[in-house]
């Protein structure tokens, strides 16, 4: 069974960047598909940024450019970094695991994801 806890969420400043951590823990880190998935208010969950276990990435094209995901491997630890932040950038942000195998391009669908967190909250404004 995989844990995970997202952090580093806030209000930032249109223009602005934050940077969001996403802690593991309960299964073999290194072996999973991780990503970040966001939901506005009264909207779906969309996939925002993928990473497999091999370090392959895919990015939604509403975030490419300004997005960045990673993976610490040695501390169980996801992060996505953010810039440029718009108004539409706003809601709650989910870190999301997997650990069957992935392909080159990490997937970006909800249904995708076996574990997920509770999120944390991002509004720009």
């Amino acid at each position: 069974h995989v844990q995970l806890v997202e952090s580093g969420g806030g209000s930032v400043q249109v223009g602005g960047s934050l940077s969001l951590s996403c802690r593991v823990s309960g299964d073999e880190y290194r072996g999973l598909c991780m990503g970040w998935f966001r939901q506005a208010p009264g909207k779906e969950r969309k996939g925002v940024a993928a990473i497999s276990s091999d370090g392959s990435t895919s990015y939604s094209d509403s975030v490419k450019g300004r997005v960045t995901i990673s993976r610490d491997n040695a501390n169980n630890t996801l992060y996505l970094h953010m810039n440029r932040l718009y108004p539409e950038d706003t809601a709650m942000y989910y870190c999301a695991a997997d650990p069957r195998p992935s392909s080159n391009v990490p997937p970006l669908s909800v249904e995708r994801y076996q574990y997920w967190g509770q999120g944390t909250q991002v509004t720009v404004s």
